[in-house]
């Protein structure tokens, strides 16, 4: 239920799972990180989106339950993309929520939809965040916003999230077709070149 579209130096990973709101299996997560590992040796740019209206959902519900939400593999996904030295890129197709925001998170750049909303519900359901995702929520929007979001439960519309820097940009367009423009320097860059100013910020 991941589509890995290749071109040249170019990786578009694809959430394909519509009809349940692409949640995420464990089967799906670990197929993501496989992708994300590849990537970092083989890849210039890296863009990860979802099929339909919804971005992810976060974890299959089902598989929640029987421990999904706090098993490793979301910090394998998460450290993964935070490490490869690509460009990686969230293009963010509608709503993002639950443990799915630790890869949007972890990605270089985001951009959305207008009508993508954002919600961390984990206080609400009693499950502890993924141990990287609050650092890396708190370093874009800030400790207290982190903490509406995480703690307040509170669901974050685009227009909000643009200007808290949760998002990069809006695109009332195609957000693929956009985050392809954004990665056309880095693919006429070699690797070395990408992963250096990469490394530099």
């Amino acid at each position: 239920m991941i589509r890995l579209e290749r071109d040249g130096g170019l990786w578009i990973a694809t959430i394909a799972r519509p009809d349940k709101a692409n949640s995420l299996t464990r089967e799906m997560l670990l197929e993501l990180a496989t992708v994300a590992e590849e990537a970092s040796s083989t890849a210039r740019a890296l863009i990860f989106t979802g099929e339909g209206k919804v971005f992810s959902a976060g974890a299959d519900l089902d598989e929640a339950r029987a421990g999904l939400a706090t098993d490793p593999v979301w910090e394998r996904l998460s450290g993964a993309i935070a490490s490869a030295p690509i460009l990686t890129i969230a293009a963010l197709n509608g709503t993002l929520a639950g443990g799915a925001m630790g890869m949007a998170l972890a990605c270089d750049l985001r951009i959305a939809v207008p009508s993508a909303k954002f919600f961390y519900p984990v206080m609400k359901l009693g499950f502890l965040p993924q141990p990287s995702d609050p650092k890396r929520l708190a370093a874009l929007v800030g400790p207290s916003r982190a903490k509406m979001i995480l703690m307040a439960g509170q669901k974050v519309e685009a227009p909000e999230a643009l200007d808290w820097g949760l998002i990069d940009r809006i695109i009332d367009a195609d957000v693929v077709t956009a985050a392809r423009d954004l990665a056309t320097d880095a693919l006429g860059a070699t690797p070395e070149h990408v992963a250096g100013i990469k490394g530099l910020i």
